[in-house]
């Protein structure tokens, strides 16, 4: 009844000519969450990260189950080859295949860097979370875009103080993110596009993370997705620790 009720309120809000998002920012957020990932998703996908003086490629494969369980395994390049993670709840665990080693990354160390790029360890962990960590609110719209202005919750543990999220009105797909500090500065903008027909739905092929802090400029870091499928069984073992060092090979 609740998910009939959510899918009832999207259609008013595509489809009437009388002006009802303002009520219904968050309904808006949750859609584009449940578009992004679906129940599961199956994903390959390259990261380059760049900067003035070149630029380094990966390819990873990545698993997803709702919105709190994750493992990703790392296939390019050979150096890096058969580096897993697995991410579950809050926690985030790496099996490093040259040491023979399973590590929990801390908590004090979900603002660094995720393997070299300018997603951090904590994107791993909360990214898929906004619906529940952030309150919602439309803040401005046009004939093509809604923006959503997302101020966190007293209780959440979350590192960004605001988002704003430009949300297509065609797709019901995010545009563009741009994340700022508890002070109200802004970090750097996550950016969509080559949006086109993967899994049986629309789904942007391009992500490119900028930051925008004062010496930062020069960096980014891009995300081309290959492949992806959604809402297929995933097995349950995929998501245990046993499997960081079995699905390594």
């Amino acid at each position: 009844m609740q998910l009939l009720l959510r899918y009832s309120l999207i259609g008013l809000i595509l489809f009437s000519a009388t002006p009802l998002v303002a009520a219904d920012a968050e309904s808006l957020l949750q859609e584009m969450e449940d578009r992004l990932y679906g129940d599961t998703a199956i994903i390959k996908l390259a990261m380059v990260v760049g900067n003035r003086r070149g630029e380094r490629r990966m390819e990873m494969e990545s698993y997803s189950s709702g919105r709190d369980r994750n493992f990703i395994k790392i296939t390019y390049p050979a150096k890096d080859r058969g580096i897993t993670f697995l991410k579950i709840d809050n926690g985030l665990w790496q099996y490093v295949p040259r040491i023979e080693k399973i590590i929990k990354i801390p908590a004090a160390m979900m603002l660094q860097s995720w393997m070299g790029s300018d997603f951090s360890n904590d994107d791993l962990v909360r990214e898929s979370l906004l619906s529940r960590d952030y309150h919602s609110s439309i803040s401005a719209e046009d004939d093509e875009t809604w923006t959503l202005e997302l101020t966190a919750r007293a209780e959440a543990p979350v590192v960004w103080g605001r988002l704003l999220v430009v949300l297509s009105r065609e797709h019901l797909l995010p545009l563009r993110v741009d994340y700022y500090d508890e002070e109200n500065q802004l970090i750097r903008t996550l950016e969509y596009s080559r949006y086109s027909e993967m899994g049986g739905r629309i789904y942007p092929a391009r992500w490119f993370m900028q930051p925008r802090e004062a010496g930062q400029e020069e960096r980014w870091t891009r995300i081309d997705v290959m492949e992806a499928a959604f809402d297929l069984d995933i097995p349950e073992e995929t998501f245990s620790k046993r499997a960081l060092k079995r699905l390594s090979r």
